[in-house]
């Protein structure tokens, strides 16, 4: 039985973020760092990576290795997807804050 959730393709996806990073060998960084590239190459949306930016926070990943990632990656998958990349990775940063700063918010107005 499944367990209710006002989030329940998010909750999906992170849970299996997290189950990925404990089953697989690579170090959490460089399976993060794999599948943005994944994401990268499949021109993936803004919120698929926004459910990687905890793990990648969590992993220790540098801007700079992202970074690093998408130049790696350029020369397989072409400068229009790397741009789209960024600012897909830019967006969900966006996204990510603007969570933070309502659950903030909501939680200053909770205890007011």
């Amino acid at each position: 039985m499944s367990v209710a959730s006002e989030t329940p393709v998010l909750d999906t996806l992170a849970a299996m973020t997290v189950d990925s990073i404990e089953r697989c060998g690579l170090p959490p960084d460089m399976l993060i760092l794999t599948r943005i590239a994944a994401l990268a190459a499949s021109d993936a949306p803004p919120l698929s990576y926004a459910a990687h930016i905890d793990p990648a926070m969590r992993a220790d990943v540098t801007v700079e290795r992202l970074q690093d990632v998408l130049v790696a990656i350029a020369p397989i998958v072409g400068t229009a997807r790397v741009m789209t990349a960024a600012g897909n990775i830019a967006a969900a940063l966006g996204i990510a804050i603007a969570v933070a700063e309502a659950e903030a918010e909501a939680e200053i107005e909770s205890e007011g």
